[in-house]
């Protein structure tokens, strides 16, 4: 309970300092529109203005709904196929020496080569998921093999030793430990999916914020790109705190939980 409080008061003294950040960060902003003008960079209120237009055309809307489901799809199937060939390669050897090489190479690949890839092999949206997918899954399947492989076998085997159900197995010893590995890398490709989504939209023009920002380019409306470019921001920072932060809270009670284990 204390510490809950504690980390309360940490975030409540953490806020002021993030507003003065923003704060700095849009005073820079409207400087660099003072110097070099609106076609090269626009300034605060006319981007916001132009943002209020898109939201109240609908334009913002549309755009979102199509670019969240080209992410999550992508990286909903990243996550599986990385946990399933990450938990296979760490529990077994010869599994790990064969995809091990398998994902240093899809690791090397620039997501730009896998969009021009994947718009000749599927086209449209689909192309833009395929690319999310295969960009963050060897992040994913990195992080599972090592949480497998630095499972606590004795905290396993005193499980098994008292004859704990595989329900609770599950739920009270694998999962918090899995997590605990896993977390940072869902956390990095979660956010990391939204910009692979937008590269590979705005070459395909399969709809959704990439292909916005390609419409404003080819007219050649800094303001209107620039508006899509804060729409993305505020994505990620209402994603990073808020349900990042839910996420993080209870991975540091699991974390708490799994390291009390141990020293018991």
């Amino acid at each position: 309970m204390i510490n809950r409080y504690q980390k309360r008061a940490r975030q409540l003294r953490r806020s002021p300092l993030f507003a003065v950040g923003m704060l700095v960060m849009l005073a820079l902003w409207q400087m660099g529109h003072e110097a070099y003008g609106s076609l090269v960079l626009p300034g605060v209120g006319e981007t916001f203005v132009m943002l209020g237009r898109m939201i109240g055309s609908g334009d913002v809307v549309a755009a979102l709904k199509a670019t969240a489901f080209n992410a999550l799809a992508g990286w909903s199937i990243s996550v599986v196929m990385g946990v399933i060939a990450g938990g296979m390669a760490g529990r077994f050897e010869t599994v790990r020496f064969l995809l091990q090489p398998v994902s240093i190479i899809l690791i090397g690949i620039p997501a730009i080569a896998w969009v021009v890839l994947a718009l000749l092999w599927f086209g449209g949206r689909w192309a833009v998921v395929f690319t999310v997918a295969v960009a963050t899954a060897p992040m994913i399947f990195a992080a599972a093999v090592q949480a497998v492989r630095s499972l606590d076998g004795d905290l396993a085997r005193m499980a098994h030793a008292f004859k704990t159900p595989p329900g609770a197995m599950v739920r009270d010893v694998y999962a918090p430990h899995m997590l605990a590995y896993l977390y940072p890398a869902l956390a990095t490709t979660l956010a990391m999916s939204w910009k692979v989504s937008i590269m590979a939209e705005l070459l395909s023009g399969s709809g959704g914020i990439g292909d916005g920002i390609a419409a404003a380019r080819a007219r050649v409306d800094t303001a209107q790109l620039l508006a899509w470019v804060v729409v993305v921001v505020i994505i990620l920072l209402v994603l990073d705190q808020l349900l990042l932060g839910l996420v993080r809270e209870r991975m540091h009670v699991w974390r708490s939980q799994e390291e009390g284990g141990r020293h018991g």
